[in-house]
């Protein structure tokens, strides 16, 4: 099961790399989030992927009785995800923003207050 989850991770990562490298700014968002469920998915894995039963103890004692799953990666993946969707809602309300102000998602030419370089200047 790890070497799948594995196999997974890399995908996409792969694929969120390919997707950020593009000049389209919703591109990279959609790069962005794959990134950060590709994380997610790391961490969840190293936290071990085995049925047991669920962490809880009994009244009375201190510990566990028996082997339980491990409760910390999943409680870090959930809050990883709640702050992963809400950057995704905020980046997603700049990028509809930035499109309605410039009318172009093309990082390149949203550069309006860089000043032009010398060979922009040259070129016109």
């Amino acid at each position: 099961m790890e070497a799948t989850l594995a196999l997974l991770v890399g995908i996409l990562v792969a694929a969120s790399v390919y997707l950020m490298l593009a000049r389209n700014v919703l591109r990279f968002l959609f790069g962005l989030v794959l990134l950060s469920n590709a994380a997610n998915l790391t961490i969840f894995a190293a936290g071990r992927l085995t049925p047991r039963v669920p962490p809880l103890v009994p009244e009375g004692l201190s510990a566990p009785p028996e082997i339980v799953a491990n409760a910390l990666p999943q409680a870090l993946v959930l809050t990883a995800i709640v702050i992963g969707f809400g950057l995704l809602a905020f980046a997603l309300v700049l990028v509809y923003r930035g499109y309605s102000a410039l009318g172009t998602l093309d990082g390149d030419n949203m550069r309006v207050a860089e000043p032009k370089s010398e060979k922009q200047e040259e070129g016109q």
